[in-house]
């Protein structure tokens, strides 16, 4: 059984020729972030025959099994990333789109002590920084 058969399983998902085709193409993909319609120009480009509601209907079965995970940015756009299980923050190009992921621990630290200091326990977040290249 391939890896992908075990991985749609394993989230309770049936496996269909559709959704092993969309999760192979979001494993192989060198571009992290897509939107569907990313996901359905490259499956067209690849020969695959899968409409684009089909692509949109996989990708929120995906993300309600927790195989990926959607990101709302500014721009009116969903795009969607393999959860891999490991957080990380964005920075979101405003004239070309392009995510950028990072990691800063000083960053996830002073979270942790705001929402502390007001009593609460952190428990999630999602930091998005809106950049431009510097001129």
């Amino acid at each position: 059984m391939s890896v992908e058969n075990q991985e749609l399983r394993k989230a309770g998902l049936k496996v269909t020729l559709p959704r092993v085709k969309i999760l192979q193409m979001l494993e192989s993909s060198v571009q992290r972030h897509l939107s569907a319609e990313d996901v359905y120009k490259q499956l067209l480009e690849a020969g695959e025959d899968v409409g684009l509601a089909t692509v949109y209907r996989v990708l929120t079965q995906f993300e309600s099994a927790g195989l990926v995970v959607r990101h709302n940015f500014d721009g009116g756009h969903s795009v969607f990333e393999l959860e891999r299980g490991d957080h990380h923050d964005h920075m979101v190009c405003v004239e070309t789109g392009k995510v950028i992921e990072f990691h800063n621990e000083e960053i996830e630290k002073l979270q942790k002590a705001i929402a502390d200091e007001a009593g609460y326990d952190l428990t999630d977040h999602s930091l998005v920084l809106y950049v431009k290249p510097k001129a």
